[in-house]
């Protein structure tokens, strides 16, 4: 019966997938109440912690898009990319995984994608090598970036069973670890695939005259435009609180409130601190409030937040339920092969598309099998698994942008430009990560 149980987890998942976003977070929901009322399990509690820390983040980086900041970032992105084009392949990734870094979110890879496909196509470079990389890279960054859902979450979970684990330690094994797997999959993608002038699809669209003039009169630069002081001041004030962060959390003293036995959890402190400079940019830079939530961080960020909702609460219905009669034939097999519980997060994001999701669903039943903290950091970057099925916007945001054809979706569906990179960078990272996860932890 749980194993039945356990593939109509698997079908809602893949049926709320179908419609992406939103529909992932409701059509859970039906999935919950099954679990609830025709199953008999106990439900959960809602993943209040995750919501509360998207809602929190992407709030204060939808004020500084809304200030201008986020355009002034890709204005330095540019610069940079046009300085060096021949590198476009290395930097591009770079970039993107930057901006992950910074922002929390992937998301902003949309303004930044159609320059890295310009710089690369005026310089005779197949746009596909440094675009296929980069959609990767800005995903991939989200389990190095210290206020992203799903580093948050693994903090505010193992420092309850490890109080020398802390934001640091989560990210002296996810940042190299990431990075090396950004840096192998770009040196791979410099020579991906044909060069331009041998590229059939390329050359057939140069033949027709609507695609010829969109290929070469068509310029995306976001130099041209003039910004406001307010953009470079938002910018100032959001890596402020960044470092404000990063400062709080080296050390604890500073969050242990007098008389308190235990120091301010950093899911909370990112919480306020998030808040509270997101409001100092609104008044600093004068932004209008009504700007706020027509950003495209805003709306994907509370797209995210609503998925998770539907999909964790129901997921850990089911795995809270099923752990006592899984728990010891599982945990023999992932403690033989630690790869398996890697491959399983892997899976589970293919199919729900959202890492702070998979880090929310995962982490408990690795706790619960008693697996060790540093392999669950070490494997941490696998819940990055759904570039697998081409579906996710900004893999389908990177082909619209490249005019050339070369960046698509395969005729087989799976050879799609951003299979190799993905599953290199994801493979590298994981080694990585568990290698400097076992000497640090």
């Amino acid at each position: 019966m749980l194993y039945m149980q356990f593939f109509f987890l698997l079908v809602m998942l893949y049926l709320g997938s179908r419609y992406g976003g939103i529909g992932l977070g409701v059509v859970s929901g039906i999935g919950l109440v099954i679990e609830v009322f025709v199953f008999g399990m106990t439900p959960t509690s809602p993943p209040i912690t995750v919501m509360l820390i998207i809602l929190a983040v992407v709030t204060c980086a939808s004020i500084l898009e809304a200030a201008g900041g986020l355009k002034y970032m890709l204005q330095i992105a540019e610069r940079l990319l046009r300085s060096n084009p021949k590198m476009v392949t290395i930097l591009g990734p770079l970039v993107t995984y930057t901006m992950t870094f910074m922002l929390g979110t992937g998301h902003a890879v949309y303004s930044i994608m159609p320059i890295i496909g310009d710089v690369a196509l005026k310089n005779g470079i197949r746009p596909e090598r440094p675009m296929g990389a980069a959609s990767v890279a800005s995903q991939l960054g989200i389990t190095a970036s210290p206020i992203s859902a799903a580093v948050v979450y693994y903090l505010s979970q193992l420092s309850n069973i490890n109080e020398n684990i802390t934001l640091f330690t989560i990210l002296g094994v996810t940042i190299p670890a990431t990075l090396c797997g950004c840096i192998v999959m770009s040196i791979y993608s410099l020579r991906r695939g044909k060069e331009l002038a041998d590229d059939p699809e390329y050359q057939r669209r140069l033949q027709d005259p609507v695609w010829a003039e969109r290929i070469k009169n068509t310029t995306a630069t976001t130099l041209d435009e003039v910004l406001p002081a307010s953009a470079k001041h938002a910018v100032i004030i959001f890596i402020s609180a960044l470092v404000s962060i990063v400062i709080i959390a080296m050390f604890p003293s500073i969050r242990t409130l007098a008389g308190a036995a235990k120091p301010i959890s950093m899911s909370v402190i990112i919480q306020m601190m998030m808040l509270a400079f997101g409001g100092i940019i609104l008044i600093v830079t004068k932004t209008k409030t009504n700007k706020v939530p027509e950003g495209v961080v805003f709306k994907s960020g509370m797209v995210a937040a609503i998925a998770i909702f539907g999909i964790a609460w129901m997921s850990d219905t089911y795995f809270q339920f099923a752990m006592p009669s899984f728990k010891t034939g599982i945990t023999a097999m992932v403690q033989s092969y630690p790869w398996t519980f890697a491959l399983a997060m892997f899976v589970v994001s293919v199919v729900i598309n959202s890492q702070a999701a998979t880090c929310r669903m995962m982490l408990p039943v690795g706790l619960a099998m008693g697996l060790p903290p540093a392999l669950l950091i070490g494997i941490m970057p696998s819940c990055y698994g759904y570039f697998f099925i081409p579906n996710y916007p900004s893999d389908i945001a990177t082909c619209s942008f490249d005019s050339t054809g070369t960046t698509k979706i395969g005729k087989w569906y799976f050879n799609h430009s951003f299979m190799i990179p993905g599953i290199l960078s994801v493979t590298t990272a994981c080694i990585v990560g568990y290698a400097i996860a076992m000497i640090l932890i």
